[in-house]
């Protein structure tokens, strides 16, 4: 008889809060100082949102 293992909140959580997870790990384990992570984050999010107005 097969068992349902119990699925860990974050294989429920959204799309988007996977790739904050993710991302804070990647941040933290490369121990990526705060302030330029910011600063890298909001580079990003323009780079992205230049994009989305082009698409």
């Amino acid at each position: 008889m097969a068992t349902d293992t119990p699925k860990s909140s974050i294989d429920s959580a959204s799309d988007e809060v996977k790739l904050a997870v993710d991302l804070i790990y990647l941040l933290e384990s490369h121990n990526i100082d705060p302030q330029v992570a910011l600063s890298a984050i909001e580079i990003v999010a323009s780079d992205l949102k230049a994009k989305l107005v082009k698409a």
